[in-house]
């Protein structure tokens, strides 16, 4: 008579399903959290642009003594700003007008902000 020996070694399905509903459940709660998080970083890295050109702008207003300038006359290697590294694909004003707000608009492409200098 062959003696049949059962092993106790490996998971039985029951509870490879508990772990996976478990692992489930976390993301389940954890990807609007990250979604949360990231929404709010990229918005306080494009204020903080909108904020430099805002700066910028009000600099080129100064030296030169009018109320309006062109993104194009703030941004470059000898310009007032460097470079303008977007964060959403969002779009900046071509035109800066001297105690206007500033829009950003497509900020991952659907939302605006609006900085008030």
């Amino acid at each position: 008579m062959k003696a049949t020996h059962r092993s106790a070694k490996g998971f039985t399905l029951v509870e490879i399903m508990i772990v996976v509903i478990i692992v489930g459940l976390l993301a389940a709660m954890a990807i609007p959290a990250f979604k949360k998080v990231r929404q709010s970083s990229q918005d306080k890295a494009i204020l903080n642009n909108a904020r430099q050109l805002s700066g910028a702008a009000d600099q080129y207003f100064l030296e030169n003594g009018i109320s309006t300038v062109s993104i194009n006359e703030l941004i470059g290697v000898s310009n007032y700003v460097k470079t303008l590294q977007l964060v959403a694909n969002e779009s900046y004003p071509d035109i800066f007008t001297q105690a206007e707000t500033v829009t950003i608009t497509g900020v991952a492409g659907v939302r605006t902000i609006t900085y008030a200098p």
